[in-house]
């Protein structure tokens, strides 16, 4: 419930109240310092007005991006801040930091990552998937086998259709993992599904162990 006009506020604690009321969180904590860099740089009306709203959408921003991580499922990202492009020839730094603006996502095209364990295909996917987030993507990373299980026991309790969206919803799906597993009959119609459910709505990325 909001709280009603009190008349012996000031101008500083109504700014305060209407903040509140009107969900704008960011601005009660930072309006006191707001003001007063206002009042010591001599801000004009419009400079104020934009560093008020400034202030408030840098918050949602961040909180945005806080809810896409942690619905993305990424866990611990290294970041490519250290790695080591030498140990790994065949691997085009350029292309991958080309990869980080998120245009293929924007285009629904797919990424396959092949090569043996531990040469950083994951961190590679995890690294441009972190890109993705912070760009406003929706993004799911999920262990390829664990996935299709989880698409195979939507079966028994008839929330097939609910549970499958969920893997074709975001605009970037990181399959990681292929190949670690054997795929059964049952595992590849479901991928196959899940492919072909995604073709031209949404962007894939595959990291795998074995060639195609």
């Amino acid at each position: 419930m909001k709280r009603k006009p009190n008349g012996n506020d000031g101008p500083h604690e109504e700014l305060t109240r209407l903040a509140v009321d009107l969900d704008l969180t960011a601005l009660p904590e930072a309006l006191a310092e707001l003001l007063e860099r206002a009042e010591r740089d001599g801000l004009s009306y419009t400079d104020f007005a934009v560093s008020l709203l400034r202030t408030e959408w840098n918050r949602r921003q961040d909180r945005k991006l806080l809810r896409g991580l942690k619905r993305s499922h990424l866990g611990t990202i290294e970041g490519l801040d250290g790695f080591d492009f030498a140990a790994r020839p065949q691997l085009e730094p350029r292309v991958v930091k080309e990869l980080l603006n998120c245009r293929f996502i924007e285009e629904h095209r797919n990424l396959i990552c092949v090569g043996r364990p531990g040469l950083g295909k994951t961190r590679i996917a995890k690294a441009i998937a972190h890109a993705a987030c912070v760009r406003g993507y929706s993004v799911l990373f999920a262990n390829t086998i664990q996935m299709l299980e989880d698409i195979h026991a939507s079966l028994a309790d008839r929330s097939f259709k609910r549970v499958f969206r969920r893997y074709t919803k975001p605009a970037l799906l990181v399959a990681d993992e292929l190949g670690y597993e054997g795929l059964d009959s049952r595992h590849a119609n479901y991928l196959y599904r899940l492919v072909s459910a995604r073709h031209g709505q949404g962007a894939i990325i595959v990291t795998a162990n074995v060639g195609f």
